[in-house]
């Protein structure tokens, strides 16, 4: 993705940010047990998982030349769709929720059920942030830009992380986030998800979206890399939703089986989840939750 060496120095720090972030990930899930409270080993594992795969992506291992544009797929589908998958099923906020005092964590909930939260964790929303990036980038010179300019060549991997995290964290996370739509939704607009990627990706390999300074090789294998690669990675998106997805008894009021109201069923069920946070005692009769 971006022209020799021209990215070299920042992306060795970028490559090392994830060993920090695993640092930081494992001294919480300490802090947490010396609460008394336990924490599930896959969960750690599916972190660190997704720290590897970041540090990966950007540490220049990949097995492509400098500025191929196959490495650049390659990087997108690291960074944008199965590192974050990994890292929102280790259920960070959870993890962070469990060791936070009483007062942060009741600030963190209401931050999570602002209406400002509620529309960036709506599915939609994290759709067009995940899918219009990639039309952005391909069918505008933003792509010859990030390989002539580190700052853009950043922006964008960051981008890529960030709206891949949303997307995977508002289809099928196993942190709670505020006013979830139903599965079946969820279902749906992970089908335009892979609709999107497939119609891009087909577009591309023929030449009608064209990406000055690729060679046609370069070009057609990264469409096929987008293709197939993000089938694999949507296909584990869907198997993460299917797996996380436990309905409880019952039906809230304004949401599908097994769905948390509104409001305050929020702070209930991630005070749940955290195993109920320092202060918090668990509610009568029950033994504070498993991570």
């Amino acid at each position: 993705m971006s022209a020799p060496h021209a990215h070299a120095g920042p992306d060795a720090l970028a490559a090392f940010a994830p060993l920090l972030a695993a640092a930081a990930y494992l001294l919480l899930v300490a802090r947490r047990r010396a609460l008394g409270r336990s924490w599930s080993p896959w969960r750690s594992s599916a972190f660190l998982t997704g720290c590897a795969l970041l540090s990966l992506a950007l540490g220049h291992v990949l097995p492509f030349g400098e500025g191929d544009f196959r490495g650049h797929m390659l990087q997108h589908l690291l960074i944008g769709m199965l590192a974050p998958l990994a890292l929102v099923l280790a259920a960070p906020f959870t993890l962070v929720l469990g060791v936070l005092p009483p007062h942060r964590g009741r600030r963190l909930t209401r931050l999570l059920r602002s209406r400002t939260a509620r529309l960036i964790a709506h599915p939609v929303t994290a759709l067009l942030l995940t899918l219009g990036g990639l039309v952005v980038l391909y069918c505008t010179p933003l792509y010859g830009l990030t390989t002539a300019t580190p700052w853009a060549h950043h922006l964008v991997h960051a981008h890529f992380l960030a709206s891949g995290y949303l997307f995977a964290w508002v289809i099928a996370g196993p942190d709670p986030a505020p006013h979830r739509p139903s599965v079946p939704s969820r279902l749906v607009v992970l089908g335009v998800a892979v609709a999107g990627h497939a119609v891009l990706s087909q577009l591309m390999y023929a030449g009608i979206v064209f990406i000055p300074g690729v060679p046609d090789a370069q070009r057609r294998g990264g469409a096929e890399l987008m293709y197939y690669g993000g089938d694999i990675a949507e296909l584990l998106l869907a198997l993460a939703l299917l797996v996380t997805w436990r309905p409880a008894p019952g039906r809230s009021p304004h949401g599908a089986p097994g769905e948390p109201a509104a409001g305050p069923r929020l702070t209930r069920r991630w005070r749940r989840r955290a195993g109920s946070a320092p202060g918090w005692p668990a509610a009568a009769g029950r033994r504070p939750g498993r991570g």
